[in-house]
């Protein structure tokens, strides 16, 4: 690595205060790219944990909902599906990370009320709506993990791409300059010194 400097007491400060900025910068990002790694495992053990609570929810509420096609027909229950009013009451907000935006999903869980009578329907109905009431808020759950995640790795990424830069590039260039002006300084004060002892013979 080729060293393009004035050997000089000014640039060898220079080389020093941008060496120990350099080296800091490198454990501060070192310690935020494992405090992201931290998070984001602890969330993708949450997204497992979800995805299988998804499918236990959803299985359970097929069979009910299998059940109530043979009992009460499809037609019957696909006209009840189409009178259900659509649940749009979240929000969307945001929570840093070490600096990284994070989305919360937030919502509040609400009892299932039937819109539909009770005249010509049965059990059946109640529970498979009741379990895709339970999988909808999973999913609003497993969503915002899924995204946080995403954009945890992106940083990671970021993180890890100023990290290699500061330990493979800048800080082994600042070394460099401060080895070389070191070592010019300390030989010009050898031939400094030598040559007013000349002078003093």
């Amino acid at each position: 690595m080729s060293v393009l400097v004035a050997p000089t007491k000014s640039n060898l400060m220079k080389a020093k205060s941008s060496l120990d900025l350099s080296q800091k910068g490198y454990e501060l990002l070192d310690k935020k790219r494992n405090v992201l790694i931290r998070e984001m495992m602890v969330l993708v053990e949450k997204a497992k944990s979800i995805q299988v609570e998804i499918y236990d929810i959803i299985e359970e509420a097929y069979r009910a909902l299998q059940t109530v096609n043979i009992t009460m027909g499809i037609t019957q229950v696909e006209d009840i599906a189409r009178g259900i009013p659509k649940d749009e009451n979240f929000d969307i907000l945001l929570k840093s990370v070490m600096g990284v935006d994070i989305p919360m999903v937030k919502y509040e869980e609400q009892s299932v009320f039937p819109t539909y009578g009770f005249h010509n329907t049965n059990p059946a109905l109640d529970l498979a709506a009741e379990q895709f009431r339970k999988v909808r808020y999973k999913v609003y759950e497993l969503a915002e993990i899924e995204n946080s995640i995403f954009k945890l790795a992106k940083e990671i990424e970021k993180t890890q791409k100023r990290t290699n830069a500061l330990g493979h590039i800048q800080i082994p260039k600042y070394k460099e300059q401060v080895k070389y002006i070191e070592e010019v300084l300390e030989e010009k004060e050898r031939e400094d010194f030598f040559r007013l002892k000349k002078i003093k013979k």
